[in-house]
């Protein structure tokens, strides 16, 4: 008997809500095992696969056991590294708070659970939810709850924590407990790396400090999740760490093989001179060796030749970043790009390299300095594009020439460069009489450079009887760490030397170095007070860039416009970490490729006594 039309309308209607049901059960779980991962990526996908083992760069099977000292300059006197006021301790941040997750050394941007068992990106990427690993519990034993992370996140963004990090997080609107263990971070607007940015939260339990306001938990002892509990202390001279038996991550595969000491102590020194002799002594066994003078000249001896110490440079690939003589052109003095530009003419970067620093470095010629986001040659294709925007806005070098420091290499010389000087001060205005380059008011040109280390008197002495050459009377002193971080936090100098760091993937951090919204927040990176709408512009790019083609682009743009703006006398670099030690350790096979050297010997090497 043949079906009705109805009841073939009816059974043909079942069998597509059938199908259709069938295809949103698959999609949903296609979407879940695409969208909740273990680990994250921006714009490629993770070296290790879910359940791996560990990173390739550690020895998963070293000894815990023995103590590592280690060394630090200048002092300290807080134990909480979240605030603008004090010094933290050395080591607090890395020994006893975590992270949500864990990023890996050798991919570019890469995270791997951690705090949290894995992450999951809505479908709108305006959020990112985290999923607690139940076993995570701080140094007293209580469970790390989602409560735990959306306060550690509220109270970073507050008033009472360093602004650094209400700048870095502007566009997480706020974290809201979806469970004990499920917190989600809501965005206000699509941010390509914001929720890797999420993945970086420092948690810290809600009983540290017992209900006092945040600023004013300065010496209570930290309540983190990490490897280590601090043990003891002597403001600005000593504190150890001692393991925490119970840690519950070390056996988790982004904390394998890594941590491996049972006490850690750093040592404070005044600066790096008596830091040497003390390390001959014995009284540490590791140092990251900065000054050149002392690695080609200092670092031998009889401990050495018998091997009891051993020297070693260690390759690396990291963004090299960009260090200089930083002007404060908040100051009058040094508005005037021509000016700054002078001033850079008067040193002898070559002269330094052989003389001072037995040509072991190289001169920095980008903000991204010593990788693929440095800017080369004339701006071509994209982004010339780019930057065709903002022509009118921009001095016409840009597009005409590359920029480079100067130089005394043949057939430059320093003659030549100090007249090219003479004739951009009087282009600014400024003209050498009554024994001294003055300004149409009569003012002597003369500035301070502040420093925080004894060490670089002796580069800056040979810069300062250049510039006097030209009537520029540089004075430079050197003062306390702590005097000298507080004048950088409220830029109260006039010349500084300053680091710019820099990761393989740029983003939210570009705002606190070059952004005018942060030219005048104390603490901020934005520590030259550069105030410039096409700056302000190439950052937002750099920030929203949709792809790494995109933000290839925009970085090449940011760093030639930072550069032709002549904010700083570019310093130098090393492609290699410079590290002496007792031969008492072991260290992995395989080294990673972005890393620091008191990173690499806190956490992956091990003690063979």
């Amino acid at each position: 008997m043949a079906a009705s039309p109805a009841l073939r309308y009816t059974a043909a209607a079942m069998k597509i809500l059938m199908r259709a049901l069938l295809f949103f059960v698959l999609l949903l779980t296609a979407s879940r095992s695409v969208l909740a991962s273990p680990s994250l990526a921006l714009g490629y996908a993770p070296k290790y696969p879910p359940g791996f083992m560990h990173f390739d760069y550690v020895n998963p099977d070293a000894p815990k056991r023995g103590t590592l000292t280690l060394p630090a300059i200048g002092n300290f006197d807080s134990l909480n590294p979240f605030l603008l006021k004090g010094i933290p301790a050395a080591g607090i941040s890395d020994l006893v708070f975590e992270t949500l997750m864990e990023q890996s050394l050798d991919e570019p941007f890469s995270q791997y659970g951690l705090l949290a068992e894995d992450a999951r990106m809505a479908s709108d990427r305006l959020s990112v939810t985290y999923r607690i690993n139940p076993k995570a519990r701080f140094s007293n034993g209580l469970a790390v709850t989602a409560e735990d992370v959306k306060f550690s996140f509220d109270t970073l963004k507050s008033q009472f924590a360093h602004p650094r990090y209400k700048f870095y997080w502007a566009d997480i609107a706020r974290a809201v407990v979806l469970g004990t263990l499920t917190v989600r971070f809501e965005f206000t607007r699509v941010n390509p790396e914001l929720h890797l940015l999420t993945g970086q939260i420092p948690i810290f339990s809600r009983k540290w400090g017992e209900g006092k306001v945040f600023d004013k938990i300065v010496s209570d002892m930290p309540l983190g999740s990490g490897p280590y509990q601090v043990d003891e202390y002597q403001i600005g001279k000593k504190i150890s760490f001692r393991r925490n038996a119970t840690y519950w991550a070390q056996d988790l595969n982004t904390r394998r093989g890594m941590f491996n000491y049972d006490r850690i102590v750093f040592i404070y020194y005044k600066d790096s001179t008596v830091q040497l002799e003390a390390f001959k002594a014995g009284e540490f066994d590791f140092v990251a060796v900065t000054n050149s003078k002392q690695w080609a000249r200092d670092y031998r001896g009889t401990k050495f030749n018998r091997g009891l110490i051993r020297k070693a440079e260690l390759k690396h690939s990291n963004n090299a970043g960009m260090q200089g003589f930083i002007f404060n052109i908040r100051r009058d003095i040094f508005k005037d790009r021509r000016v700054r530009r002078a001033i850079s003419l008067a040193l002898d970067f070559e002269w330094s390299n052989r003389n001072l620093f037995y040509n072991q470095y190289q001169r920095c010629d980008s903000y991204f300095s010593n990788s693929e986001l440095a800017s080369s040659g004339i701006p071509q294709g994209d982004e010339l594009k780019l930057l065709e925007t903002f022509r009118s806005q921009l001095p016409p070098e840009v597009f005409s020439r590359a920029w480079r420091p100067p130089s005394t290499q043949p057939p430059g010389s320093l003659r030549a460069n100090l007249r090219q000087a003479k004739a951009l001060l009087a282009d600014a205005g400024w003209t050498y009489r009554d024994g001294a380059l003055r300004n149409d008011k009569g003012r002597p040109f003369e500035f301070e450079i502040l420093l925080a280390e004894k060490g670089f008197e002796r580069i800056v002495g040979p810069f300062a009887r250049n510039l006097a050459k030209l009537g520029i009377q540089m004075n430079y002193r050197t003062v306390d760490v702590a005097l000298w971080q507080r004048r950088a936090d409220i830029f109260d100098f006039d010349m500084i030397v300053q680091a710019f760091g820099q990761s393989q993937s740029p983003g939210n951090e570009q705002m606190n170095m070059w952004h005018a919204s942060a030219a005048d927040r104390e603490g901020s990176n934005n520590v030259i007070g550069i105030k410039d709408p096409v700056v302000d512009a190439l950052v937002d790019k750099v920030v929203y860039a949709p792809d790494r083609k995109a933000l290839v682009t925009a970085t090449h743009a940011l760093d030639r416009v930072l550069l032709n703006g002549e904010y700083l006398v570019p310093n130098w670099y090393v492609a290699n970490h410079r590290v002496a030690y007792w031969d008492k350790f072991g260290f992995p096979e395989k080294l990673p490729l972005y890393y620091q050297a008191t990173e690499w010997m806190l956490r992956f090497s091990w003690s063979r006594q």
